[in-house]
């Protein structure tokens, strides 16, 4: 076989080189997952933004419609307290379906093509040349010596596009699979924290019922009447989304580096603006004590399966998911782009004052609810697909008596509860030896 010139090269100077390490790695930050893998493309003011979906599962059914739900909930110009841009993000089916709507198995290419960009609003003013403070602009300069002006390129909010659609595949998949639910809301604007938020009934009917996607109406009339005196002034405003998926099978995720919460982590920290993240309590759980924050095991009397009394861990314990309500908090800066005049330096090194312009989210989060529901929805698919792999490829042909007791939401032991001898028997003593 004859190798080209330029990977001989590579060849050498790999094996060459004594004193520098040499490594030559794969992609450059557009593809994510595993198994169930996306790959998003295009700029905010190019001719479309979209999506490639490798390793779909065959035969499953998914209709355009399906897909257009979740872009309607993300698309741009809904409300007062979104951008104005004015696009119906209708989605194009290249690949992968056939005529009855049914998946091959083979990648599905989506496509939504940009119909509303303004493009001089960048390019016919000081934004041309300056760099927005805290948004992206300098670090894509820094990078690659060169950016795509004009609605921030791939670090604009369309980029979601791909996610979105994709997402939407993932969510049918996962109600497919095990009736899991995947649903988000904005839990807080700044200090203003929604109440009452019951994490195994509320809807997406409740999500919607308001522009600013919080379920308590109460709270969401404050977190408004915040955003609304924030916009008036030119400024923009942060806070935080909650994402929770219900029926989650427990058994989901892998010790070390691939736990679920970090890899749910990486997904939703990818979402543009997102700034913080945590898994169940997170920093609120850092409060309390060992007592206070362990979720403790019981036994369900109707199922016979093992759950717990609380759920502080979020669903996911040891970075496997326990058959609890997986809960994810995600925290979103204030948009960049604001009509206030900053400090701020040009392309070539002159220090200027800059006034932002275009049209912009006064705040990300009611845009930010699907985006977080989609990064979810296919870190779980993806994860479901490796349990499938590693640990579901044969039957555990282990007796019932020996196998561990059915754990979660969804499980059910058979014969129901096992009857409880250990009762009255006193504490178990537990002798631990860890690190």
């Amino acid at each position: 076989m004859k190798l080209s010139s330029a990977f001989t090269g590579l060849l050498t100077l790999a094996a060459a080189s004594n004193t520098q390490a040499f490594s030559l790695t794969m992609g450059t930050g557009n593809s994510f997952g595993r198994v169930f893998r996306i790959s998003t493309w295009g700029e905010s003011h190019g001719g479309g933004v979209g999506v490639t979906l490798d390793g779909c599962p065959p035969r499953i059914p998914i209709t355009r419609d399906e897909i257009q739900v979740d872009l309607d909930r993300r698309r741009p110009g809904q409300s007062r307290i979104t951008t104005p841009r004015n696009e119906a993000d209708a989605v194009e089916i290249l690949s992968g379906l056939n005529p009855e709507d049914i998946t091959l198995g083979t990648p599905i290419g989506m496509l939504v093509r940009n119909k509303d960009q303004r493009s001089g609003d960048y390019l016919e003013n000081d934004m041309n040349v300056a760099y927005r403070p805290s948004h992206a602009d300098a670090t894509y300069d820094a990078k690659y010596g060169v950016r795509a002006i004009a609605g921030g390129g791939r670090s604009s909010a369309r980029e979601t596009i791909g996610r979105v659609a994709a997402g939407a595949v993932a969510r049918k998949i996962l109600r497919m699979y095990n009736g899991i639910e995947v649903l988000a809301y904005v839990s807080k604007v700044q200090e203003i924290a929604a109440e009452n938020v019951d994490h195994d009934t509320f809807t997406m009917e409740d999500v919607d019922a308001n522009i600013v996607r919080c379920p308590d109406g109460p709270s969401a009339e404050r977190m408004l009447e915040r955003i609304d005196e924030i916009r008036k002034s030119g400024n923009s405003i942060g806070g935080v989304v909650t994402c929770v998926a219900r029926n989650v099978p427990a058994g989901i995720g892998s010790p070390v580096f691939d736990k679920l919460e970090a890899d749910l982590a990486k997904a939703c920290m990818s979402i543009p603006a997102a700034k913080g993240f945590e898994s169940g309590d997170g920093f609120e759980g850092t409060l309390l004590s060992g007592i206070e924050h362990n979720d403790e095991f019981y036994i369900d009397q109707e199922t016979g399966a093992t759950r717990t009394k609380t759920n502080r861990s979020g669903g996911i314990q040891g970075g496997i998911s326990n058959g609890e309500n997986v809960v994810v908090h995600v925290a979103f800066k204030a948009t960049s782009t604001i009509a206030k005049s900053q400090n701020t330096v040009t392309r070539d090194g002159q220090a200027v004052e800059l006034r932002g312009k275009g049209r912009h989210d006064p705040c990300v989060l009611p845009r930010a609810v699907p985006m977080v529901e989609a990064m979810v929805a296919l870190t779980l698919v993806d994860a479901i697909m490796m349990q499938q792999a590693q640990c579901e490829l044969f039957p555990n042909p282990a007796p019932s008596e020996e196998k561990p007791n059915p754990m979660g939401t969804t499980a059910h032991r058979e014969g129901g509860p096992k009857e409880n001898t250990m009762e009255g028997s006193g504490p178990i003593g537990l002798r631990v030896d860890e690190e």
